[in-house]
């Protein structure tokens, strides 16, 4: 069976890698800012530097967006959105290794032939113990 584990191109490497890298500078450089503005007062203390108002988000307008026609509610359109939204989460989940998968379902088969050994001596001993009392 083919392996279903897609690998990432090395050019979604390097962007995730180049973002990594940048958003590390920039809080580099804010703390090395936020260091070098703080301003001496003649007293000899430190005045602390004035933090900026992140901008509220902006809200698209109603008018701005078009009313999206709807498609008709029938079985064969809500199938077929069902398979897209199926396919897109699919796309979302990591996949264990073959490697992985198999040493799960030992460890799950070792579990299960255990529980069911002591389980079975627990019957026996229950029945045997029944037995003695009853005769």
């Amino acid at each position: 069976m083919g392996r279903i584990q897609r690998k990432k191109t090395s050019a979604a490497k390097k962007k995730k890698k180049q973002a990594a890298v940048s958003t590390a500078a920039a809080v580099a450089e804010d703390e090395k800012n936020s260091g070098l503005n703080k301003a001496a007062l003649s007293d000899g203390s430190v005045k602390a530097p004035a933090k900026k108002k992140a901008a509220p988000p902006k809200k698209k307008s109603a008018a701005a967006s078009p009313p999206a026609a709807k498609p008709k509610d029938n079985i064969f359109t809500k199938t077929a959105q069902f398979l897209r939204e199926v396919k897109v989460e699919l796309k979302k989940v990591t996949w264990p290794s073959r490697k992985q998968t198999i040493g799960s379902t030992a460890v799950v088969i070792a579990l299960v032939m255990l529980i069911s050994l002591f389980l079975g001596v627990v019957d026996f001993g229950i029945s045997s113990l029944i037995r003695i009392v009853l005769q």
